[in-house]
């Protein structure tokens, strides 16, 4: 046995069908496409959400709300979140590089401290936006906020 005898398992490779290649073929004529309509032309593509002429759905359905352009997206951390991170690797300031380094954000998001939960550390928080109950929080802890 060497390389020149070597063939693919039977079955396993299926020729071609040939087709419009004159009726002697048994697939000449049509081509296997049927009589006439669309589907029979060169050039043919269904159109997307095209439904066989019946009205399609993105038409039958009315259209409704709006996407704000100026909005503003930031991810939600609470003092909770904060003060377990601070305990939890010994840290005087938590800001974007802490949270992003513990996996809570990705380096890009846009971060706004929310007041659930209790803050009993000393710290100075880092963020791009603080509620009102949080920043009351931070502050009443003896710590200080920096808005970036």
């Amino acid at each position: 046995m060497d390389l020149t005898n070597l063939t693919p398992a039977w079955g396993s490779v299926k020729t071609k069908k040939r087709i419009g290649r004159g009726s002697g073929s048994g697939l000449g004529g049509t081509s296997t496409r049927g009589h006439k309509g669309a589907k029979s032309r060169s050039g043919y593509s269904k159109k997307i959400g095209f439904e066989g002429g019946q009205m399609p759905i993105q038409r039958r359905l009315p259209k409704y709300g709006f996407k704000n352009i100026n909005r503003v997206a930031y991810k939600a951390i609470n003092l909770e979140t904060i003060q377990a991170l601070a305990e939890s690797k010994k840290l005087d300031k938590v800001g974007r590089n802490e949270l992003c380094e513990a996996g809570f954000i990705s380096k890009n998001t846009l971060v706004k401290v929310l007041g659930k939960g209790a803050l009993t550390l000393k710290l100075e928080v880092e963020a791009n936006a603080f509620s009102k109950s949080a920043e009351d929080a931070i502050v009443a802890a003896g710590g200080t906020i920096v808005k970036l």
